[in-house]
């Protein structure tokens, strides 16, 4: 299988439990493909998908952001298309691909696609002890399928404590803009003081638990003495009674 290439085939049953079992003993999952490529909107279709035909097929650099020629057997003819994989579910335990969705699109037509994000360099707040703390990994943006970047970078190196560096402040390539929020934080220096502060707020309440629950145990071993006080004159009234 080509990179960027996949074929595919209309899936017959649906929701039928028992297919989608027989399917994952072929090596493919039940997948849907819907969106709009050139000649216009495509209505879901179900179909079938050969997990490790859509593992080659993918860019290992671009990975879900790669553009595939989608060719979908099984109709009356074969139909072709360009496609992204929009989304795809994984088994909870074995971590497999259960099920894949592929979106139609338009080769000349904007899209919206996650990019990753890669932080270099060490921050000038480092030599005082700050500490880098990221708050997003990924971007949303919107750009033509051909322009999507595969990564973006930002340099850390000139934060001091106390700096952010904003989704503003990432210089996108020609053609990409950015979904994300421009006033969002994206990496921040913190003071090592905050560090410390919230590994501190962070134990205050498994502190406050563990006083919580010594203080009812407590409370029962003071009881314990007081009961056997009672019983210690009722002992000794007994031998009067005989008399």
């Amino acid at each position: 299988m080509e990179v960027g290439k996949l074929t595919v085939t209309l899936r017959n049953t649906t929701g039928h439990k028992g297919a989608s079992r027989q399917l994952r003993t072929e090596g493919k999952v039940p997948g849907v493909c819907y969106g709009a490529s050139v000649d216009g909107r495509i209505e879901p279709l179900p179909i079938v998908v050969d997990v490790k035909a859509l593992k080659k097929a993918l860019d290992p650099v671009k990975k879900q952001n790669t553009v595939l020629s989608l060719t979908i057997e099984g109709g009356a003819q074969a139909r072709t298309l360009s496609a992204l994989v929009k989304d795809y579910q994984l088994h909870p335990l074995r971590r497999e691909i259960t099920h894949v969705d592929l979106l139609a699109i338009d080769p000349n037509k904007e899209v919206l696609a996650e990019v990753p994000l890669e932080f270099i360099g060490k921050p000038k707040g480092a030599i005082d002890g700050g500490q880098i703390r990221i708050v997003l990994r990924n971007l949303a943006v919107r750009a033509k399928p051909s322009d999507i970047p595969v990564k973006l970078t930002i340099d850390v190196s000139p934060l001091e404590i106390g700096d952010v560096i904003h989704v503003s402040a990432i210089e996108l390539p020609a053609g990409v803009s950015a979904v994300t929020g421009r006033d969002l934080a994206v990496v921040t220096c913190a003071a090592p003081e905050e560090e410390k502060a919230a590994a501190t707020e962070g134990a205050a309440p498994a502190e406050g638990a563990a006083a919580a629950a010594a203080a009812p145990a407590a409370g029962a071993k003071a009881a314990a003495p007081a009961k056997d006080a009672k019983a210690a004159p009722a002992a000794a009234a007994k031998p009067a009674a005989k008399k």
